[in-house]
């Protein structure tokens, strides 16, 4: 497995709801806009029409990459990891050269949200941090310039 799609249970979770509301709810609804749009006649020139199929083909897009990703994930728990190296899940709190504090999660690449502080485990500052323990200073490569961070904690929840 040349890339692996790593995932928490949580990030499975989301993206299994996601393709379940969009199979069971948001398709069946466009698909019944289209109809009745379709029944309204021309179809060359009906705008709801026109929209509703591009909407479907959206929808219909978004259903077979969440398909794909969750075939090739890996599920990775991170209650289940031990000790205070950083692996995948891991929640680490860092100090910056300016002493300001900050927390990041190390998720998969279907998980990200930066305002909420889950970084992919290939991004630069987590690739940074994998592998290192409390007291570590590591240096993240960025196009502002470099800087440099001391892990404070590691935890698994």
């Amino acid at each position: 497995m040349p890339n692996p799609n790593y995932i928490t249970p949580e990030g499975a979770r989301r993206l299994s709801e996601e393709l379940g509301r969009l199979r069971s709810v948001d398709r069946p609804r466009i698909v019944q806009e289209v109809a009745d749009a379709a029944a309204q006649g021309d179809r060359s020139e009906n705008a709801e029409y026109i929209y509703g199929k591009r909407k479907l083909r959206e929808i219909d897009r978004r259903m077979h990459y969440l398909t794909k990703r969750l075939e090739s994930a890996v599920v990775v728990d991170p209650k289940e990891q031990k000790g205070d190296k950083v692996f995948f899940g891991a929640a680490v709190e860092v100090e910056d050269e300016d002493g300001k504090r900050h927390t990041y999660r190390i998720v998969g690449e279907d998980e990200i949200d930066s305002k909420a502080g889950r970084i992919s485990w290939k991004s630069p500052v987590g690739r940074a941090l994998l592998g290192k323990r409390p007291g570590d200073v590591v240096t993240v490569r960025r196009p502002a310039g470099d800087i440099e961070m001391e892990i404070v904690s590691v935890k698994y929840t």
